[in-house]
């Protein structure tokens, strides 16, 4: 996919107002970079209206072996330059649908305490790809409460590890906790390759809103077994919850 038609799709995904100014306490934030340490993941201050990075962390260059003025001066049509072509197309869609699941889903209030992961590859300084999970949390929202200015934070990885591309948003709850909120997998690679039958029996009954005691008397099966199938099930799917597991497949009915 062209640059320009990443464009074209993000500024669909993102249209807001065309003027934003950034506040006292984002300039704040871009001030305490001076005495974060040197470690293997960076942060930048983005910009979805203007398609730039506000601020680049010093550990941009660490991390990718990348010119972080050329980042700056680039914005994000050069940043989307990086990106591997095979991971474009479900990289925007996992940014259309957390956006739609904001704006359809959540109120003004939550929206300001959400927070935002997706993962990509991108080219490093010596062109080999490295993997990035990408975790934005809002800072700035325009007229109609659209987050439009963030704090992302990305986790380098080895590019030799296999991971599918996954949206996920969740919320930080009165108890100063996260909830997830919204889960996809957006590659579902192999999926009926890694998950038995008995498993996806397992899965349909709790789709159902089935207890693990009652799956065992519909499966004829211990409530232990089924409780071994579901930490393999999670286990299988990278997932971390129940919740990530149905929220997976309620976005994804056809796979099961």
């Amino acid at each position: 996919m062209e640059t320009y038609n990443i464009n074209s799709v993000y500024n669909k995904i993102f249209n807001s107002y065309p003027k934003v100014e950034i506040k006292e306490h984002i300039k704040k934030l871009i001030e305490l970079d001076f005495y974060y340490p040197h470690n293997a993941t960076f942060y930048c201050i983005t910009n979805t209206v203007n398609q730039d990075f506000e601020y680049v962390s010093k550990n941009f260059k660490a991390c990718t072996g990348l010119s972080k003025e050329k980042m700056l001066e680039g914005g994000m049509d050069y940043f989307w330059t990086l990106f591997h072509p095979k991971d474009i197309k479900l990289w925007l869609s996992s940014l259309k649908e957390l956006m739609e699941f904001t704006m359809n889903e959540l109120d003004d209030e939550k929206r300001k305490r959400m927070s935002y992961s997706w993962n990509y590859r991108i080219k490093n300084a010596q062109g080999k790809y490295i993997n990035i999970i990408q975790n934005t949390t809002p800072l700035q929202f325009d007229k109609d409460n659209k987050p439009i200015i963030g704090l992302a934070h990305y986790t380098v990885l080895d590019g030799e590890m296999n991971m599918d591309i996954c949206a996920c948003a969740k919320y930080l709850n009165n108890d100063n906790e996260y909830e997830t909120l919204f889960y996809k997998n957006m590659s579902n690679t192999n999926l009926l390759d890694v998950i038995s039958n008995r498993e996806r029996d397992v899965i349909r009954l709790l789709l159902s809103k089935k207890t693990s005691l009652q799956i065992s008397e519909a499966l004829n099966i211990s409530k232990h077994t089924v409780d071994t199938h579901r930490r393999n099930i999670l286990k299988k799917l990278n997932l971390t919850s129940t919740f990530e597991l149905l929220s997976y497949f309620k976005n994804n009915p056809k796979l099961i």
